[in-house]
């Protein structure tokens, strides 16, 4: 006889087994942060360098000589547009590379400046490259940083141009916990090394948008400001940023009151 039962299908996953995924994920990603930083220091034994807010790594128009590997510390990338107005084009944490724009052109294109004390560690190219050569997973390290480089440009590329303004800023705090996370650092509370100016600077809205997003987030109670100066951001539950975003894109779904 057939059998006309019904297919059986996988039970969805409780959210604290998502939860027990993200964490997982997030300890292979720190681990596989601090060990691409221990082959560099022991196959190049990098010049190291402390950085204070707003000291810049690099200007634009230098000359190219090396890469820049970030082991502690916040950094963003600032582009000059062509009517002269600075513009924030990325966002830097540890274990990322700064400097990749230069090997086309044989010069920095914008300047990276230290948004918090932080350390980066300077390579020479010339002998990365050296380097490379007689350690093949040296290089796989390389083309995997240039590859999560290209991919974050392009999600950013994507949130500015698809996301309204409340998605938007509820996309970049869950970029920044995210980011936090896969470091092993806290994600639940922290400080924004960002002022409402930069951060409409780099989501391409005004300082009067941003901060209205941001109340109107932490009214539906997404985000809570820590302190009176809310630079300290309190987020409850990040997959709740997440499922706002998806709202924000559905057909006819209702934005935040």
């Amino acid at each position: 006889m057939l059998n006309t039962a019904s297919p059986i299908t996988a039970p969805a996953l409780p959210a604290a087994c998502h939860a027990a995924l993200a964490v997982d994920a997030n300890q292979r990603s720190s681990q596989r942060i601090a060990d691409a930083l221990g082959l560099l220091a022991d196959t190049l034994a990098p010049q190291r360098r402390v950085v204070r807010a707003g000291d810049a790594v690099y200007q634009a128009g230098e000359r190219f000589a090396s890469l820049y590997i970030l082991n502690s510390g916040f950094f963003k990338i600032v582009n000059l547009a062509a009517d002269g107005r600075e513009q924030v084009v990325g966002l830097k944490f540890r274990g990322d590379w700064l400097g990749f724009v230069g090997i086309a052109t044989g010069q920095y294109g914008c300047d990276a400046i230290a948004m918090d004390i932080g350390e980066v560690w300077v390579v020479r190219y010339d002998a990365l490259l050296a380097a490379c050569a007689a350690r093949p997973a040296l290089m796989g390290m390389v083309h995997e940083a240039m590859s999560r480089e290209i991919a974050r440009d392009r999600d950013s590329l994507m949130s500015v141009c698809t996301l309204p303004a409340d998605a938007r800023v509820a996309d970049f705090l869950r970029y920044w916990a995210e980011s936090l996370a896969k470091r092993g650092l806290r994600t639940d509370q922290f400080t924004l090394r960002m002022t409402r100016a930069e951060i409409g600077n780099y989501l391409g809205m005004t300082l009067e948008t941003v901060s209205r997003s941001l109340s109107k987030l932490a009214r539906s109670k997404l985000i809570h400001f820590a302190e009176k100066g809310r630079r300290d951001i309190h987020i409850p539950e990040v997959n709740a940023l997440s499922d706002f975003i998806q709202g924000c894109l559905a057909p006819s779904s209702p934005m935040l009151q």
